[in-house]
């Protein structure tokens, strides 16, 4: 950026400067314009202002607002504060001029409203909308004036007492004509005196929120939040409001907020602010940035570009956040390339939008500058790589902790950087005492192919260990427990420790090392291709900088195929050298190297050869992009590595490398650039010494800081002993070589400072305890979040602030039938019909009752007389059975003959399931039970504690009941999820990422939802239609389940995605799965009344076998225990609970006698099973084939399907586990290995299938 360049904004905020906008100059307001005032209080609300002309917003006619205390206008009824403060959008939708947590208690400030259509009001609105909007031809009708005078911030028990005595003071202006609306946000000089506040939610500030949320779309149980436009949310924002504008005057801020458009448009300024000599105070703000944060954001889904098509496959997601710019303030977008588009922002008029948040990535340690782009690339090549840049001027005074300790800060006309101080080596973040010897640790994950063996060496979870000796460059690696099928094939590959030998190479003068530039951060993306038979091997390897003990981190991945080198062999490699090529943030290297392999003798004789390789690599990292002495390296440099040693052990199956290393100049070795000792390596200086190079092959030698010595012999320095104050009260100093390590005692911990020892304060819950302050349980819950922290909230049926909440009488809200009684009772109400009326006091039918399909043929079949007067039945007549709710009961059975069989919703027969005289099939009603009116709840999972737990269906619910050791802590049973209007059958457990999953035959769907908390997710909804049983494989990222009215088992990706048929044949009533994803095996069972079995076969469909036919009923539930690998099933046919080995012949009895079973599950020595007789989850123990206990529900009904909530996975994994398989899609485990499959319906999609 040029001179003149960076002095424009500085220009252009002087002359922005002089004029503020006297608090006069509000639009009149007070009890002498007939204003109303807001009730006093810490979160109050004024009731709906109806409008006289409706306000336009986001291009939807509002016709009432709700004021509230906490800076926002509500365009529905706002919730309580804790639930919406410090978050933004706000799903009631809100116009935000400075939205915090006020309180105008005791006199603190008032809330002045009222809708004015005054010529003079509307007058004054329209100036300030045309000084923004010359070009609008706009008369406005009416204005709703907001005024907050001189309110406070919230302020707790003890805290900050510099707030004690702030107040602010702003105005919001919405004028409306009969097609278009406008808000001006007025801030007045030093009306602004505080811009954050204390919250309830939150142990720290919160800054204020300014800026517009539409509000959210209910679908049902599902909401869709709104779109939203962020105007600032920072401090130095907030600060700056009522020294900008984007309407030409200080402090006036204007917006079209609702047209024929629906997205927010902030004004255009008109002219040129009045010029003024800059006072002294002025000049100092001139190197503050203006405008930056003022561009509105606005966040909707169809800019957002995502290809997600399978979580392996690549990724990009781009948001462009537009922002006002400096010249003339007309923003330039700027793509993802980072060149600004040449059509400026206010000729779109239309923000890059998104109904949901975007999501959040971690800000770059460096320093940002440009147009506020986050983009974020994610591919094969190089890994995950995150830029992010914002043109809010970042400085040392908020960013110093972003350095090192050894580091010192500068401040530059964009920002900042870092660099170390005299002694130390690094990029400024991260630094090193120069000399001394460095340690990495890491682990080591991979998959490789190792000649023509069709079968790869699997790894993960391996140790990597490497020393470097900084004054030599040497760097000496170990990689432990490699199987030494691959060991051998990996010592020509010495470069997998070779980037930590570039990283700590010795420096010729004017050149740099790898720490040296990225501080030890940085990815590295290797391709190898073997000359000859072009096999290719990629490793990925990340490195995360020095952790807590000093080490730097470093986690390494292999795939792909390597040569075999024979068992024995030996490798030699010669001295190379290689070129690293270095541009912004990326540097790249290529070469060609051999190798050659001496094969153990045979008969005396040891035969070698050659090989070769190319190697190519990506370096990628965050740089300090405002210092420009940072480039004065050169863009190319040369690597010289010698002594090269590598070797495979293959009793303690450890791959070792070594190898000495130095940075310097492009030389083509004809020349002797350099022998000096120091870059050579030929010098005597103690390892713990900098070697110090002199002229011609002079060099002398010093000792690292935290050392002592003559440079030939350093001694550590033992500062603990030395300054035995160094670390403070409250903790101990420990001597570790070169430096020191403070520690605090026990009960206590680091402050924030991390340096000062401050007691611990233990964590209570609150809520289990029962010393929180929230209402008593008949009325409210006690919700803990951690630590010590709680939430109060009311029960459905009751309002407030969860600590005093209060019955709400529904029967004002007119939900009874107008022909019914309504009676209101604590937390919800009853309806009756009146006298001479029939129903359920929703629906009331004078003198009748409104009959279902199935009472209407229920009465046909007993005669045209009605129940009350029925004629003689014929013998063989078949009469319907009805529910209470006059729904057919699932289960039909003919009074005569004795014939039972299965029913749809409609009163259909489904085919496969009428069964003999005395047996009744298990079947499921279709129909959910009816939604009463009343307090309703939300379908959110409460969060599970630790431990393993039960998961089981209940009709439109999913309980659990903790488990202890063997048994179940049956006072911690609850309901888990609420879906009422659904019924669940198969419930499914995802012990990685703690999901529940679960089918719904009344949809019919498959869902899941995560057990921290949250709103469940439909994942499947089309082409289904009875799913009942439901199975995942935590290895291989898959689910399975039946369907027992399609007739077939499919499968498909977590979410939903890549669905495959495995069976659509020989199956009649397929009921129960369960997967064993470690030997790839699925099992399920067929209750068909003709011929029930249970089926096996490989998760990939093949080698499909009866396992069990003779002796079976109605097989119902079915589990399979990963610890003891036993299949077990309950039988409502045989009445019996049986186990067998799949592996071996033979079935044991379990119990016999049990009523009607239906799901089962396993724990320990247990088994649990749900009972439809006696709606119960019983448990059995196995070794003893004894029933030990059994958990009724508080309330009655059919318990379904049962599973477990492992707390932790079952050990093991499949071929499946890393990295899909190497499939493109479906990778399905098997015994032997895996098969790669495509999804039905792939037209258009690059699929690979193979075994």
């Amino acid at each position: 950026m040029g001179v003149g360049t960076r002095c424009a904004p500085c220009a252009l905020l002087a002359l922005a400067l002089p004029l503020a906008l006297p608090a006069e100059l509000l639009l009149p307001h007070g009890a002498e314009r007939g204003d109303a005032a807001l009730e006093p209080g810490d979160d109050a609300r004024s009731a709906a202002l109806e409008l006289g002309t409706a306000l336009h917003f986001y291009g939807a006619a509002v016709r009432s607002l709700y004021v509230a205390t906490n800076g926002i206008i509500a365009v529905n009824e706002p919730k309580n504060e804790e639930k919406y403060l410090g978050q933004f959008p706000v799903s009631f939708g809100a116009i935000a001029p400075f939205m915090a947590d006020l309180d105008t208690t005791d006199g603190r400030g008032n809330v002045y409203y009222r809708e004015d259509s005054s010529s003079d009001v509307l007058q004054l609105a329209s100036d300030y909308i045309k000084g923004g909007f010359p070009e609008a031809a706009f008369d406005p009708s009416s204005a709703v004036i907001v005024t907050w005078k001189l309110v406070a911030p919230y302020q707790g028990p003890g805290e900050d007492l510099t707030l004690e005595e702030k107040r602010n003071t702003f105005q919001a202006v919405l004028a409306s004509s009969d097609s278009s609306s406008y808000a001006i946000f007025l801030y007045p000089e030093d009306g602004l005196q505080f811009y954050s506040a204390y919250s309830k939610n939150d142990d720290g500030k919160i800054p204020a929120m300014v800026g517009f949320s539409q509000a959210s779309t209910n679908y049902y149980f599902w909401e869709n939040p709104g779109s939203y436009n962020v105007i600032a949310n920072d401090e130095d924002s907030i600060r700056n409001l009522h020294k900008s504008s984007n309407a030409g005057r200080q402090g006036v801020w204007v917006f079209e907020i609702g047209s024929s458009s629906d997205t927010i448009v902030p004004a255009k300024v008109s002219s040129v602010l009045a010029s003024l000599e800059p006072s002294e105070e002025d000049q100092e703000l001139t190197s503050k940035p203006f405008m930056s944060d003022y561009g509105s954001t606005e966040i909707r889904p169809q800019y957002v570009t995502s290809s997600t098509d399978s979580i392996e496959e690549d990724q990009h997601v781009t948001y462009s956040v537009p922002q006002l710019a400096v010249e003339d303030f007309i923003t330039s977008y700027q793509d993802v390339t980072g060149t600004p588009s040449t059509e400026s922002f206010y000729r779109h008029r239309e923000f890059p939008t998104a109904k949901a948040p975007p999501r959040q990535f971690p800000a770059q340690q460096f320093p940002p500058q440009g147009p506020q782009v986050i983009d974020v690339e994610e591919f094969d090549e190089t890994g995950i790589v995150f830029r992010y840049h914002t043109d809010v001027q970042q400085t040392c005074a908020n960013n110093r902790h972003q350095c090192s300790v050894h580091a010192i800060c500068k401040d530059y006309p964009n920002g900042f950087c870092c660099s170390c101080i005299a002694g130390y080596k690094g990029n400024g973040r991260q630094c090193v005492a120069e000399g001394s010897p460095q340690r990495v640790n890491g682990k080591v994950k991979g998959r490789v192919f190792v000649g023509n063996n069709p079968v790869p060496v699997t790894f993960e979870n391996t140790d990597l260990h490497s020393y470097v000796v900084m004054n030599h460059g040497r760097a000496y690696t170990a990689i432990s427990t490699i199987p030494e099928a691959l060991g051998y094939s990996l010592l020509p590959l010495a470069s997998i420790g070779g980037v930590i030998g570039w990283m700590f190479a010795v420096e010729q003068q004017g050149y740099k090392n790898g720490f040296s530039i990225t501080g030890g951060e940085f990815t590295r993306q290797t391709e190898v291709t073997f000359l000859g038979n072009n096999e290719k091997l990629v490793i990925k390897q990340k490195f995360s900088g020095i952790d807590e003990h000093g080490h730097l981190t470093i986690s390494t991945e292999m795939e792909g195929r390597v040569p075999e080198v024979p068992s024995g062999a030996s490798v030699h490699i010669e001295p190379y050298t290689e070129l690293y090529h270095a541009s912004s943030s990326v540097i790249t290297s290529s070469s060609t190297r051999e190798y050659t392999v001496t094969e153990p003798e045979r008969d005396g004789v040891a035969s070698t050869y050659t090989g070769a390789y190319q190697w190519r690599q990506t370096i990628s990292f965050d740089e300090c992009i405002h210092d420009d002495s940072l480039h004065a390296a050169s863009a190319t440099q040369q690597l010289s590595v010698d002594s090269i040693f590598v070797l495979y052990n293959r009793d303690e199956q450890i791959l070792r490398y070594a190898m000495s290393n130095s940075i310097g100049p492009i030389s083509d070795g004809s020349a002797d650039i350099s022998r000096n000792p120091c870059y050579t390596g030929t010098h005597n200086c103690d390892t713990n010494a900098v070697c110090r190079a002199g002229t011609g092959n002079r060099f002398s030698c010093e000792c690292s800081i935290g050392f002592r010595g003559d440079g030939n012999v350093c001694y550590d320095i033992d500062e603990c002993s030395e300054q035995p104050g160094l670390c403070g009260s409250n903790a101990v100093c420990n001597n570790q070589p070169g430096t020191y390590r403070c520690e605090c005692v026990d009960g206590y911990q680091f402050a924030a400072d991390g340096r000062t020892c401050v007691a611990v304060e233990y964590a209570i819950n609150h809520c289990q305890t029962g010393t929180h302050g929230c209402d008593i349980p008949q009325r409210a819950q006690c919700v803990y979040t951690g630590g010590s922290a709680y939430i109060c909230t009311c029960l459905p049926g009751f309002s407030g602030d969860g600590r005093a909440c209060e019955d709400i009488d529904e029967c004002q809200q007119g939900h009874c039938h107008p022909d019914a009684f309504c009676y209101n009772t604590p937390g919800s109400f009853s309806c009756q019909c009146k006298a001479g009326y029939r129903g359920d006091g929703f629906q009331c039918v004078l003198g009748g009752v409104v009959k279902t399909k199935c009472q209407h043929e229920k009465e046909v079949a007993l005669g045209s007389g009605g129940t009350f007067f029925q004629r003689e039945i014929r013998v063989g007549q078949f009469i319907p059975q009805c529910d209470e709710h006059g729904n057919y009961v699932p289960t039909q059975c003919h009074g005569s003959t004795g014939y039972c069989w299965c029913v749809d919703r409609d009163g259909n027969e489904i085919d496969g399931t009428r069964s003999g005289p005395g047996v009744r099939p298990p079947c499921l009603s279709t129909a959910a039970p009816p939604v009463g009116i009343g307090p309703s709840v939300r379908p959110d999972t409460i969060p599970l504690p630790p431990g393993t737990h039960l998961l089981f269906a209940q009709s439109g619910k999913i309980e659990h009941v903790p488990l202890e050791g063997n048994n179940m802590k049956k006072n911690g049973a609850k309901a888990l999820l609420h879906i009422p209007d659904k019924v669940i059958i198969g419930v499914a457990y995802d012990c990685m990422d703690k999901m529940v999953y679960w089918t719904d035959i009344s949809g019919p769907s498959i869902s899941r939802a995560s057990l921290h908390g949250g709103e469940p997710t439909t994942i499947i909804r089309t082409d289904l239609g009875s799913p009942e049983g439901i199975a995942l494989d935590h290895l291989g990222r898959n689910i399975f389940w039946t369907d027992s009215q399609l007739d077939r088992i499919e499968v498909a990706r977590l979410d939903g995605r890549q669905r495959r048929i495995l069976f659509d044949t020989g199956l009649v009533n397929p009921r129960a799965i369960v997967v064993d994803p470690v030997r790839g095996n699925l099992y399920w069972t067929d209750w068909n009344r003709e011929a029930p079995k249970i089926e096996t076969s490989y998760m990939d469909g093949t080698n499909r076998r009866i396992l069990v036919k003779d002796d079976l009923g109605l097989p119902n539930g079915l589990t399979f225990d990963p610890y003891s690998s036993m299949l077990c099933w309950v039988d409502a046919g045989t009445k019996r609970l049986e186990c067998m080995n799949p592996n071996q012949l033979g079935r044991r009895k379990i119990v016999e006698g049990i009523q009607y079973p239906f799901g089962v599950t396993s724990y320990g020595k247990n088994l649990y099973y749900t009972d439809w007789r006696r709606d119960a989850v019983v448990a059995v123990d196995r070794m003893i084939s004894v029933e030990n206990d059994n958990f009724q529900p508080h309330k009655r009904s059919r318990l379904y399907g049962i599973t477990t909530a492992f707390a932790q996975c079952p050990g093991g994994h499949n071929y499946c586990t890393v990295n899909n398989g190497g499939c493109t899609h479906l990778c399905l485990a098997t015994p032997e290995g895996r098969s790669c499959r495509c999804p039905d319906n792939t037209v258009g999609v690059d699929c690979i299938e193979r075994n």
